[in-house]
């Protein structure tokens, strides 16, 4: 098994150009499992090249500040977690927050491809879009768990979390923890 060094990541903006490898990592997933930070919904057509190209442009959207987001969302930045041309994950970093995100959703999601987890990937990642948090001015940020995930509870009590409280959302009982930079 590659280790995180071997990898060598990147966080990438969206392509439509990495459609393959997108696919690829895609297929790691059961059919109709979420992936926090993928920006991917039930409705998108990604299978096709105009579809995945839509998809693509609409994530990248997300990020300009000119561009209204659409009801309930909130500005994102999105990236894509690659390493020698594969797709490894994703990640999303939320510029503000809903009350459902304050809630249950938080200011960044991440997610790793199941064949590459337990190489420090999601921690990589979470450590780089807190970089670009910060970069953007952000004083602090939410991340929200599952309070039974406990690789992820490992990963943002790493990064410097600190737990605020468990609650009941519409989602489910969430573990909420603020990094404040």
């Amino acid at each position: 098994m590659s280790t995180l060094a071997d990898l060598r990541p990147e966080l990438v903006r969206p392509d439509a150009r990495l459609h393959t490898a997108w696919l690829a990592e895609h297929a790691q997933w059961p059919p109709g499992s979420h992936r926090d930070g993928s920006g991917l919904g039930e409705d998108d057509d990604t299978a096709g090249p105009a579809g995945f190209a839509a998809w693509v442009e609409r994530l990248l959207r997300c990020a300009d500040p000119a561009v209204e987001p659409a009801p309930g969302r909130v500005h994102s930045t999105y990236r894509w977690i690659m390493a020698g041309g594969v797709c490894l994950g994703a990640t999303e970093l939320r510029h503000d927050l809903s009350p459902f995100l304050l809630e249950a959703g938080g200011h960044i999601g991440y997610s790793v491809r199941p064949d590459y987890r337990r190489r420090g990937l999601a921690g990589w990642a979470l450590d780089a879009m807190l970089a670009e948090a910060r970069g953007r001015g952000m004083e602090r940020v939410l991340l929200t768990v599952t309070p039974d995930n406990a690789p992820s509870v490992r990963v943002i009590e790493r990064a410097g979390g600190v737990l605020e409280d468990v609650r009941d959302t519409v989602l489910g009982p969430k573990s909420r923890y603020w990094i404040t930079f």
